[in-house]
């Protein structure tokens, strides 16, 4: 009488594969469920309606007037400052209003342009740059300064405190700020001291005068 008969194969093999293969799909869901969890906490807040629109001021010295300027290919609500008298590189860049830095280092190259070579070559982007994250959706940016910021990713900034002094670093043609505010994702006008400035599209060169009223706090 014949015995059990047998293929040859472990009779297991397939009862250890399967724990194994259970333990992929446990561990791919897991990371699935984090990268889903981790879109989420940055898309979400963003979906969020922005807080009301801080009493932003321009962000050089009080009492200044300045040249606020944009041309065609600028990009719409893209600001350029230059002042009116006086020299221009190295002038002080402040902050428009409170908030946290999120960024403070280089966009694009550097360059080569500065007081001594101000018609050194161009880099790209924005060169020495910070960004100022002042809650409620709201945030502004500062382009195109001389050297390394005067602040640092993650601190606390006032109204009116010095981030930088104004050059002409990245792709820029002569010594200037270029200025952004935005509302989440969107680039949107500028205001100052709760007053449109004007500056709305590219699709033809504007320039304005404005006087700054980011002044010190009276106590």
């Amino acid at each position: 009488m014949l015995g059990p008969v047998t293929t040859g194969r472990p009779t297991r093999a397939r009862s250890h594969r399967h724990p194994r293969s259970r333990a992929i799909r446990v561990l791919l869901a897991l990371v699935a469920a984090a990268a889903v969890l981790g879109v989420a906490v940055v898309a979400v807040p963003m979906l969020r309606p922005a807080g009301p629109r801080p009493l932003f001021q321009m962000p050089v010295t009080c009492g200044e007037t300045w040249q606020l300027s944009t041309y065609p290919g600028h990009d719409d609500y893209d600001v350029d400052f230059f002042p009116t008298e006086g020299e221009t590189w190295g002038r002080p860049v402040l902050a428009s209003y409170a908030g946290t830095v999120t960024v403070a280092g280089i966009n694009g190259s550097l360059g080569g342009r500065n007081p001594e070579n101000p018609d050194g070559p161009r880099g790209r982007g924005g060169g020495y740059w910070v960004k100022i994250d002042h809650g409620g959706k709201w945030e502004t940016q500062y382009l195109h300064m001389l050297e390394p910021p005067l602040v640092t990713v993650g601190q606390k900034v006032a109204q009116g405190d010095q981030i930088g002094r104004l050059g002409s670093t990245g792709n820029s043609g002569a010594p200037h700020l270029h200025y952004e505010q935005r509302r989440g994702w969107e680039k949107v006008e500028t205001h100052f001291d709760g007053t449109p400035s004007g500056i709305t599209t590219d699709e033809r060169e504007q320039i304005l005068r404005r006087v700054s009223n980011n002044c010190p706090a009276v106590s």
